[in-house]
C-alpha cells in the first residue's frame, strides 16, 4: 500500500497505478483583466513575503547555509490546465444574503433546489450555475502562480466567503464572494512541505462557524485548523510521516474534513476507507470503514445528520449512504458502464428539500443530480467527456457547494 500511496493518482489525492492514464494537457489560455490582476498582485505580495519569512530560520548562522522552505515542485501542463479562462458571460448583479443553511432562501424545487458553486479545477475558476443552467457568478484565476487547480469549495456560514483548497498548488484560500477577490492564502505555491506555513496536497476546505479554517493535508497525514488572522495552527490531528489509522493522533492520508451542524468534524481517510466523527476537542465519537467503498472522497452527513454519504473515487464510481452505527447501506448508486456510469466522482451530497443526490463526476466533466427513487440522472451541467470553459462546459470539476444564501430565483426574474 505504501508504494501505491507514493504514486499520484490525479491530484485529487494520490494517484493509483490501476486507475486511468494521465489527463490530456491543455494549453488554451486567456488573460485576466489588468486592473483586477494588479490589485491582486499587490495585495498578495505581503502575504507571500510573510509566509516565506515564517518558513525561514529566524537567525541563520553565517557558517551554515539556509535551507529552502519546503521542496519546490515542477509545474506541468496538466497542473496549469486551461490557463486563465472565463465563460465570457455578462454576469447579473449579486443579490443580498437573505438566507442561511438552517433558513435557506426559497427553493427552486426539483431537479436542483438551489444554485451551485462549482470548483472547475482545470479551468482554474469558480463558477456558480443556477438550476436553469444560467451562469450567475464567476471567479477566474487572477494569477496562475497563486491560484491554480481549485479543487474543493465551500461557503462560509454567512455565505460571504468561499473556502478553497488547491492540492497541486499546495495552498488554500479564502475568496470574498461579492468583491470577487482573493483575501487570504496559507501555504507557498509550488512548494510542498510539513513545516510552518507549508502544506503537502491539501484537500478539502471549510471556514468554520468561529472563523477558523480547516483542511485535510493529505500527504502530511494530518488535519489542520488554522486561524486566518495570524496564520497560527490551532489544532493538528495526525502526524506527518505516521500515516496509519489511529485518530486523532495518526491519520491514514485524510482527504476530507467536513464540519457538522454541531461543530463535530467528519474525517475521511483514503487508506481502508475510514470515516471518523471527531469533536473539536479531539474526542473520537465513532470510527468505521465505509461499506462498498474503495477510495472514499470527502464524506458528508446527510441532511438530518444521522447518516453518512460518501463518493467512491474510482472507475466505475459509486455513491453510498450508510448508517455509521450499523454500517448498513440505506442507499447506493452504482452503474458499471454507459452514460450513467460515474468516473472518479469526488463529492456526493444529499440535497435539502428533495432528498435527491448531487454528484461531482470529475472525469466525466460534469456535475449531476440523481433522482433518489428512480436513480436516473435528472439534471446535468457539463458534457460527458467534453472539456471546455464556455457556457455549458466544464474541465475536471472537483468540488461543489449550494448557494442557499441568495435568492437568485427572484433576482433573475427582474
Amino acid at each position: 500500500m505504501a508504494a501505491m500511496l507514493a504514486v499520484r493518482r490525479r491530484t485529487k489525492e494520490i494517484r493509483m497505478p490501476t486507475q486511468i492514464a494521465s489527463h490530456a494537457r491543455f494549453t488554451a489560455t486567456r488573460r485576466a483583466t489588468g486592473a483586477g490582476l494588479a490589485a491582486f498582485t499587490i495585495a498578495l505580495a505581503g502575504t507571500m513575503l510573510t509566509l516565506a519569512a515564517r518558513a525561514s530560520p529566524v537567525a541563520p548562522q553565517p557558517e551554515k547555509a539556509v535551507k529552502p522552505a519546503g521542496v519546490e515542485v515542477q509545474v506541468t501542463a496538466e497542473m496549469t490546465g486551461a490557463g486563465m479562462v472565463s465563460s465570457g458571460v455578462k454576469l447579473p448583479a449579486i443579490p443580498p444574503v437573505t438566507g442561511d443553511r438552517r433558513n435557506p432562501v426559497p427553493s427552486w424545487g426539483k431537479p436542483l433546489p438551489y444554485p451551485i458553486v462549482i470548483a472547475d479545477r482545470r479551468n482554474n475558476r469558480l463558477l456558480e450555475v443556477a438550476p436553469d443552467k444560467r451562469i450567475v457568478w464567476e471567479f477566474p484565476s487572477p494569477n496562475l502562480k497563486i491560484y491554480r487547480g481549485n479543487e474543493d469549495v465551500n461557503f462560509s456560514v454567512d455565505g460571504k466567503q468561499l473556502a478553497v483548497s488547491e492540492e497541486d498548488n499546495f495552498d488554500v484560500h479564502l475568496v470574498d464572494y461579492e468583491k470577487r477577490t482573493l483575501t487570504w492564502t496559507y501555504g507557498i505555491p509550488d512548494t510542498r512541505g510539513s513545516g510552518e506555513g507549508l502544506l503537502n496536497y491539501p484537500d478539502d476546505a471549510h471556514l468554520l462557524a468561529d472563523g477558523k479554517f480547516i483542511t485535510a493535508d493529505i500527504r502530511n497525514c494530518r488535519v489542520l485548523i488554522i486561524d486566518p488572522q495570524d496564520n497560527k495552527v490551532l489544532t493538528q490531528w495526525g502526524t506527518p510521516g505516521k500515516c496509519r489509522h489511529h485518530p486523532p493522533h495518526e491519520l491514514a492520508h485524510p482527504n476530507g474534513a467536513t464540519p457538522m451542524d454541531n461543530g463535530d468534524i467528519l474525517i475521511t481517510e483514503i487508506k481502508d476507507a475510514w470515516i471518523s466523527r471527531v469533536t473539536r476537542a479531539g474526542q473520537v465519537l465513532w470510527s468505521v470503514k465505509a461499506p462498498n467503498i474503495r477510495y472514499p472522497s470527502d464524506a458528508f452527513p446527510t441532511v438530518d445528520g444521522k447518516q453518512v454519504i460518501v463518493a467512491d473515487f474510482w472507475r466505475p464510481g459509486r455513491v453510498v449512504i450508510f448508517d455509521p452505527a450499523t454500517r448498513k447501506v440505506t442507499w447506493e448508486y452504482f452503474v458499471k458502464d454507459g452514460d450513467k456510469m460515474l468516473d472518479h466522482c469526488s463529492i456526493a451530497r444529499e440535497l435539502p428539500d428533495t432528498g435527491d443526490i448531487l454528484v461531482v463526476d470529475d472525469l466525466n466533466d460534469r456535475v449531476i443530480v440523481i433522482d433518489r427513487k428512480t436513480k436516473e440522472i435528472i439534471w446535468q451541467y457539463g458534457e460527458k467527456g467534453k472539456k471546455g470553459f464556455t457556457p455549458g462546459l466544464l474541465n475536471y470539476p472537483d468540488g461543489v457547494d449550494l448557494d442557499v444564501f441568495r435568492d437568485w430565483k427572484a433576482a433573475l426574474r427582474k
